[in-house]
């Protein structure tokens, strides 16, 4: 079966201004999140891609323009079951603002409890990102091999969903995974179990410095944050 190359968009203008922006229309790379999608076509460079998935959501297609540039045989493809969660009335507003709301702590604790007002849950959320993929993971290997190797750019909370689903791991533990800005996530399936090739791989070891507790305490970013700074 096929591996998956999964890569999260680069940092968008909503990550910098600290906003859960969910299928907000939009939301665009900032100047950071442009460089980051500038340097992946070389960072895949040695995979042979059979093709290109997106979310439909711009971050998301601007983070593939520059590896679509430098491959113009590969087909891009667009599924909404890959776009990000639809955090309801909650998109749109400042994380500093929700760190208080009640439902926040479920998101953290519990995410299979967490539904948001005016949009999806959690659970609803990462089964249709796993049945796209199961999806694509077939219709990959139909159509370029068992051995093929695709791309598909999507958003943080889905990626570490997509982990949680590899790895058998219980979404109410997903929160533990992080994936920071156009890092790449690569998962090789197969007819008995998939395997974790990398995570959150960004080839920037100085995120890993020790840094100062965030003021949420070290709960996990909705939506996956800015990365570092």
């Amino acid at each position: 079966m096929p591996t998956l190359i999964l890569v999260r968009h680069g940092r968008s203008t909503a990550n910098t201004a600290g906003l859960l922006a969910g299928w907000t229309p939009g939301v665009a790379l900032d100047e950071r999140g442009a460089a980051q999608a500038a340097a992946l076509p070389a960072r895949l460079a040695g995979l042979p891609l059979a093709t290109a998935v997106t979310s439909p959501l711009q971050r998301c297609r601007e983070t593939l323009e520059p590896l679509l540039a430098a491959r113009p045989e590969l087909t891009l493809h667009t599924d909404e079951r890959i776009g990000e969660c639809r955090y309801g009335d909650w998109s749109g507003r400042k994380l500093a603002e929700l760190k208080d709301e009640p439902l926040m702590e479920v998101v953290q604790q519990h995410p299979t409890a967490a539904a948001f007002p005016g949009g999806e849950s959690m659970r609803e959320m990462a089964t249709r990102a796993a049945e796209a993929v199961r999806e694509w993971n077939a219709r990959v290997e139909r159509e370029h091999g068992a051995d093929a190797v695709y791309v598909m750019c999507s958003h943080g909370d889905v990626i570490k969903s997509l982990v949680a689903d590899a790895l058998g791991l219980h979404l109410d533990l997903f929160q533990r995974i992080s994936v920071e800005p156009c890092s790449v996530t690569a998962i090789r399936y197969t007819r008995l179990r998939p395997f974790l090739l990398r995570l959150g791989d960004t080839g920037d070891f100085a995120s890993l410095a020790p840094r100062p507790e965030p003021e949420n305490g070290g709960d996990a970013t909705v939506g996956g944050g800015a990365g570092a700074p």
